[in-house]
């Protein structure tokens, strides 16, 4: 399959080698015309205020609102596909879920964990940078992971979220489950 990786901040080459890794084509997506020849794409981790920014300068975010490609966000990613943002109203609004940034504290709060994710068998490596935590989430919202009574995977339909950076270690489960139980489903 042919995984896209929005190419506009953050760590997308990390995101691409794991695509690769894991037996797929990982695209750089710079232009929404290219958005035709993917069959999943990532929103990587950033800065999500200088993301959006780059959205709207470069016309994704119309293109993502009409879409219904399966999407999966890390960190930042996940801020700009939820519902609502603490204190705000969310970007692309394609999780409904509530979302509240910066929750484990600043740049030197990161910490690595083992994460127990719902549908894949080992713990999962997670880099937490920043990161934002799921605050709340609609029934049709299904809750994958938590650390600390704090949500940080979530998935609905097509679209899956994460609050850490898997894309900075070796553990390349979290980029099958999305190829596999999330975007090859929605070829049938």
């Amino acid at each position: 399959m042919k995984i896209g990786v929005l190419a506009l901040q953050g760590a997308v080459r990390e995101h691409i080698r794991h695509i690769e890794e894991s037996g797929h084509e990982g695209v750089y997506i710079k232009k929404i015309e290219q958005l035709e020849e993917i069959d999943g794409l990532i929103i990587p981790g950033g800065e999500s205020t200088t993301l959006r920014r780059l959205m709207d300068l470069y016309g994704f975010k119309e293109a993502f609102q009409q879409s219904d490609l399966p999407m999966f966000g890390t960190c930042a990613g996940l801020i700009v596909l939820a519902k609502d943002i603490v204190g705000e109203e969310g970007y692309l609004q394609k999780l409904d879920i509530t979302v509240e940034r910066n929750s484990f504290g600043r740049q030197v709060d990161s910490f690595e964990a083992d994460l127990n994710i719902k549908g894949i068998q080992q713990s999962v490596e997670g880099v937490f940078i920043r990161a934002p935590h799921i605050q709340s989430v609609e029934p049709a919202v299904e809750v994958l992971g938590e650390i600390d009574g704090k949500i940080i995977a979530v998935r609905q339909d097509q679209y899956l979220g994460v609050s850490f950076h898997p894309e900075l270690t070796d553990d390349y489960s979290i980029i099958n489950y999305f190829i596999h139980n999330v975007v090859a489903p929605s070829k049938k």
